[in-house]
């Protein structure tokens, strides 16, 4: 566990204002929503005074490359699939101080329960409390911004606790990461767009301090 501590640190500190899309495994769309990180880096870097590269990287679950990235972003509709190889890969990425946040397009909810339990067995998706500082970083949440109606469900943010640090934000019955796309892709008002980019600088604000 050592090495993946100093190889994190390393890479935090050489790279602490670049962030990555994850591509995974299973035929679900990895790729989707195109627009929505780097709307949501330009947000940042105007809003909340980081200095992220513009354009995000795309890296495997099992690449050594994750280690260079404080955030990980996940999005996708369908199926998910972790190798072996992968959950371990991620699992040791989260434990020595990696963030993911996963964003459910609808329709990812059973996987990726299913494919977090290949990198935590012990851990299960918590509801977050809005006192938790992740809603209070530049921005104040008492309510994440419901960007689509699915099934007429709240939206919610979950999360795994390691060692009592959140490491893995997953977003659900909310497309925050919708909400980040050009506008002209969902025609989603632009008070709408504007919270969900809000939430997305508080997650990257959350990611690069903890």
């Amino acid at each position: 566990m050592f090495k993946y501590v100093f190889f994190l640190f390393f890479c935090l500190t050489v790279h602490a204002q670049k962030v990555a899309v994850l591509k995974y495994g299973g035929g679900g769309d990895w790729y989707a929503n195109p627009t929505a990180v780097p709307n949501l880096i330009k947000f940042s870097n105007e809003n909340i005074n980081t200095t992220i590269n513009e354009k995000p990287e795309t890296v495997e679950t099992n690449s050594v490359d994750i280690f260079n990235y404080p955030i990980l972003f996940m999005t996708g509709h369908g199926n998910v699939y972790f190798s072996d190889a992968d959950a371990d890969n991620l699992k040791n990425y989260l434990q020595s101080g990696g963030f993911l946040h996963i964003s459910d397009n609808y329709g990812m909810d059973q996987y990726i329960r299913r494919e977090m339990k290949k990198v935590f067995p012990d851990l299960e998706f918590q509801e977050i409390p809005y006192n938790h500082p992740i809603y209070h970083q530049s921005y104040d949440f008492d309510a994440l911004p419901k960007i689509h109606e699915h099934d007429g469900k709240q939206a919610q943010g979950f999360g795994l606790f390691y060692e009592g640090r959140l490491i893995c934000y997953y977003d659900y019955e909310c497309d925050l990461s919708d909400g980040w796309e050009n506008q002209e892709i969902h025609n989603n008002p632009p008070d709408i767009r504007e919270k969900a980019l809000k939430m997305g600088a508080n997650i990257i604000a959350y990611a690069f301090k903890n």
